[in-house]
């Protein structure tokens, strides 16, 4: 079996969060969200892995994080900038901002060479989750299945994706037969206190949003057949926002274009594991306390890289 690689969204700013908590310290030995997130992908099986970050602190992030393992699992790099853009666009004046969740995928696209898992850097999704996914290209691989247009998700019911301190913006799914029909991103997603949940949708409608509804996390699988659509994809993208200062192209919004166009096919494994993650500083102290249950609970040791 040719392994998947995992790859690795690790290159944002944090401007919710106040900085890189992507390299925030959450363990009780200073290990970060990231760490727990390569414990399970290596202890799943995954040999590879590719970190997506800005080359201005990849020294930090080798001597903070990946250091402490890439005796076991090969690591590589890839960087995201502004200006890595497709022939006869640029960045326009007055543009910081990333261009989004494809854009950075795409800073990978001259090392992947086999299929490929994306996460983002600074979620927690369970071990369930890298588990099942990477059973999937197992049995892809042992039944000779034909993978050129079949693509999975890892799904999550909303209600275990929110924050108690602030909005957050999330893929609602729509589902048939354990597959992804559609997926339209919502945003300023919040609980109110009636316990229901609404956001605004892809229309700027608010919206009431049941608490199950099953939301993508950015925890993707896929052939590495998906690249050249991506590129198109963005490309695309570039010709209708490519003046705008703030405007990202995300990647669920690639993949729906893709199953309407009937080019792909996604099938969704649920997952009743509880997401966890820090939008905001706030949340850091949730975060602290559910990582020393799972150590007490023993799904995880004291010192994660001993």
């Amino acid at each position: 079996m040719t392994q998947p690689t995992l790859v690795v969204l690790a290159a944002g700013m944090g401007s919710r969060y106040g900085g890189l908590k992507q390299m925030d310290p959450m363990g009780p030995n200073g290990e970060t969200v990231l760490d727990y997130s390569l414990y399970d992908a290596i202890r799943a099986g995954f040999q590879k892995v590719i970190f997506i970050i800005r080359e201005d602190f990849q020294k930090d992030f080798h001597n903070q994080i990946s250091q402490k393992f890439a005796h076991l699992i090969q690591v590589e790099y890839a960087h995201q900038t502004l200006d890595d853009l497709p022939a006869g666009y640029s960045v326009p004046e007055g543009r910081v901002k990333p261009w989004g969740t494809t854009h950075a995928l795409l800073a990978a696209r001259h090392l992947i060479d086999s299929a490929f898992v994306v996460i983002n850097a600074d979620d927690f999704y369970g071990a369930d989750a890298y588990q099942s996914i990477f059973e999937h290209f197992y049995q892809t691989a042992k039944n000779h299945t034909t993978v050129a247009q079949q693509y999975i998700m890892i799904g999550y019911p909303l209600a275990n994706t929110l924050s108690k301190h602030g909005h957050v913006n999330r893929g609602i799914c729509s589902t048939a037969d354990q597959q992804l029909i559609g997926i339209e991103e919502h945003t300023e997603i919040t609980r109110q206190k009636d316990g229901t949940c609404q956001g605004y949708n892809s229309h700027a409608k608010m919206v009431n949003l049941p608490e199950h509804s099953l939301v993508s996390m950015n925890f993707w699988g896929f052939p590495k057949e998906f690249i050249p659509h991506l590129e198109t994809f963005f490309e695309n993208f570039l010709q209708n926002h490519g003046t705008e200062l703030k405007t990202e192209c995300y990647l669920p919004a690639a993949v729906d274009k893709l199953i309407q166009e009937n080019k792909a096919h996604c099938q969704i494994k649920e997952t009743t594991g509880k997401w966890f993650g820090v939008t905001y500083p706030e949340d850091k102290a949730e975060v602290l306390s559910t990582l020393q249950t799972l150590i007490e609970q023993e799904q995880y040791p004291h010192t994660l890289w001993a």
